[in-house]
């Protein structure tokens, strides 16, 4: 059985679910423990207060933060809080043209989101939530941006083999001083994997070929793809789906209600292709946030989950991590998930 565990978030799901299972977790860890975060968009100051409260008794605290994502000023409130409190703990990855037009392109994002926890047990936690809501909300402008992602459709998996977290520890430490920019995809770090326990982890980005768009290439005739994803655009995406569909694969997506994340002409392009999709919910404070895929054919049941969009920033620029897995339990969550969600759709 499978010690694994995932945790959905959802408007069908208690409030501020994924947001309270890290703070649990930030309060189990003792002194000589060890907390260690990545993660994209941070505006959560309960949050980072626990944080800063966590290395007040002794826990070894690491951040590493985008300073400067899409919404440019989202994080500052935290990265404040925590540059005086935490010291060298924090590190905010920042471009000289940050702010500037050519800063859009010129720099990838840290848009990993992953969280390390050394007690009572190591273990880590993949997928898409980023802590971005604050309570009280002091910038609601950014929210109607972004969205409302503590009732956002979101999920984080639980990893909890040992030699997986310890790997992925060391992960999170290595962006926490590395160097960061456009020849990110050249690092031998970043085109490894990591394998465990049946589990294989990919960062991004890549100097090699995207590795789970190899696996949906090599799928056979009458193979089916479920993907759920909030963000879908680019060329490599659309005409690798494209392409997987014409071979006989079937193809179905679950995304997005906006057409900022999923423009109109990319829904009509796949549903050309003879691929299914379907948008989940109409209020653009409560966005479809998920990011994974289920793999079924005759020798492969497998899913896919992490931090990583179909989209051209996440292919060839963006810091990203993704998780590959046969696990049957996990399968199971995820395709109940689904099913709860397609069900919903319009």
């Amino acid at each position: 059985m499978s010690d694994n565990q995932v945790y959905f978030g959802g408007p069908d799901r208690p409030a501020a679910l994924l947001r309270d299972l890290l703070a649990e977790r930030i309060a189990r860890v003792p002194k000589g423990g060890s907390i260690d975060w990545v993660t994209y968009y941070f505006r959560d100051r309960r949050l980072a207060a626990a944080l800063v409260q966590a290395r007040q008794r002794g826990v070894d605290v690491r951040v590493t933060l985008d300073g400067h994502p899409r919404t440019p000023h989202a994080n500052d409130a935290v990265i404040e809080m925590l540059e005086t409190q935490l010291g060298g703990g924090l590190r905010v990855v920042r471009g000289r043209l940050d702010g500037t037009p050519l800063g859009k392109i010129a720099r990838p994002r840290l848009h990993e989101k992953l969280y390390c926890f050394s007690h009572p047990s190591p273990v880590a936690f993949v997928g898409s939530f980023n802590p971005s809501g604050d309570v009280p909300e002091a910038d609601p402008e950014v929210i109607e941006i972004i969205g409302d992602h503590n009732r956002a459709h979101n999920l984080l998996v639980e990893l909890c083999n040992p030699e997986l977290v310890r790997d992925l520890v060391d992960h999170a430490r290595n962006l926490h001083t590395a160097r960061h920019g456009c020849s990110d995809r050249f690092a031998a770090t970043a085109n490894q994997c990591l394998r465990h326990a049946g589990y294989t982890v990919y960062f991004w980005p890549r100097a090699r070929r995207h590795p789970i768009m190899d696996v949906l290439h090599d799928l056979e005739r009458g193979s089916r793809i479920r993907i759920a994803a909030s963000h879908i655009s680019g060329s490599s995406s659309l005409s690798g789906f494209c392409a997987i569909a014409a071979r006989g694969v079937k193809i179905e997506m679950l995304t997005e209600s906006t057409h900022r994340r999923v423009p109109l002409e990319v829904e009509q392009r796949l549903t050309h292709a003879g691929i299914s999709i379907r948008r989940l919910g109409g209020d653009e404070w409560i966005p479809m946030h998920n990011k994974f895929a289920l793999i079924e054919s005759s020798s492969l049941t497998a899913t896919v989950f992490g931090s990583f969009n179909w989209s051209e920033l996440s292919y060839r620029f963006n810091r990203e991590i993704g998780v590959s897995t046969e696990d049957p339990l996990l399968f199971k969550a995820f395709s109940d998930r689904w099913d709860q969600l397609a069900a919903k759709t319009k």
